[in-house]
């Protein structure tokens, strides 16, 4: 049977890479719509900035979904310092002539999963998990629905990355994060621990500049000022591709490696909101509730990446 998929996502630039990955057409999975989530910056940029993407790469097919405009409990926070004011920084921002769907996301994940059979739906999470938890906390039961949350967040070995201890996804939103790894769903994570080793440098970025179609040239662009940022910040050749790691996954899983752990998530410390406590070596007997990725395939990451590009005409 052909993969289900809902993408969640809050586009941002690897956000955008990762839709790139996506939406080439294929036999081995269907996306049944692409949900919006506040979180790179504001939902009415990130569900424009969806939707803009998808006419890019052609595929005005795939319904997108706006979803929670902020975390469960907290203020949103955003990451405009490094995506830029609009999320995409590096292409032009124009609005976009695809129709944004009229159902709320919430709703879109519900509904499509109380219909599905059990184990049947990949939810592939790049950003806060709040739409995902607020369909959990609406009707419980559709975890049963769930073949895999496949999604990006949290860190152990790294630290974090937008405080000592957090990572930007897990730390925007760490309640619904918590009702995420506690649903009893199947999780497979990619932390810093595994991202910060899929670096865009310059010789990758030559060779996704070498492609030489439309999307090509914008992952290119995209890719070129996301990396300025991050480039400085941590002293790397190129920027880490975090939100991408969740599709090459669904493309080709044998280039990570993994480890199942018990993964819980600090809701309320001031110091360490957002942390991911990753109990990688059982300190506790607590249930492995997910797949931890911790080493990837790095020239197998870009050879798929660089495939994928390739596709769009």
């Amino acid at each position: 049977m052909t993969r289900r998929l809902i993408i969640d996502c809050d586009p941002g630039q690897d956000d955008a890479i990762n839709l790139f990955l996506a939406l080439p057409e294929t036999d081995e999975y269907e996306i049944l719509g692409i949900t919006v989530v506040a979180g790179n910056t504001s939902l009415e940029k990130t569900q424009r900035n969806a939707r803009l993407l998808c006419e890019l790469a052609g595929r005005t097919d795939v319904p997108i979904y706006a979803g929670c405009d902020a975390p469960l409990k907290y203020p949103l926070a955003t990451a405009e310092e490094v995506h830029g004011s609009e999320g995409l920084e590096g292409i032009d921002i124009i609005e976009p002539e695809m129709a944004l769907e009229s159902q709320n996301a919430v709703d879109f994940i519900v509904e499509t999963l109380t219909a599905a059979e059990d184990g049947s739906i990949t939810i592939v999470p790049t950003g806060p998990l709040t739409n995902v938890a607020k369909a959990l906390q609406k009707r419980p039961e559709i975890s049963v629905k769930i073949k895999e949350i496949v999604l990006m967040g949290g860190a152990l070995k790294e630290g974090g990355n937008i405080t000592p201890s957090a990572e930007f996804n897990i730390y925007v939103d760490p309640h619904a994060a918590d009702i995420v790894f506690e649903s009893g769903a199947p999780l497979v994570v990619f932390g810093l621990d595994v991202t910060h080793q899929v670096l865009s440098s310059d010789a990758e970025l030559e060779r996704i500049k070498n492609i030489g179609n439309l999307v090509a040239d914008a992952a290119y662009s995209l890719l070129t000022h996301y990396g300025r940022f991050d480039a400085e910040k941590y002293g790397t050749n190129g920027a880490p591709l975090h939100d991408p790691c969740t599709m090459a996954y669904i493309l080709k899983p044998e280039i990570f490696t993994f480890k199942p752990c018990n993964i819980r998530v600090e809701t309320e410390s001031e110091l360490t909101r957002g942390h991911t406590a990753v109990d990688f070596w059982y300190a506790t007997e607590l249930p492995r509730n997910a797949l931890w990725a911790y080493e990837v395939d790095t020239p197998g990451f870009f050879d798929l990446l660089i495939k994928q590009l390739s596709t769009y005409s």
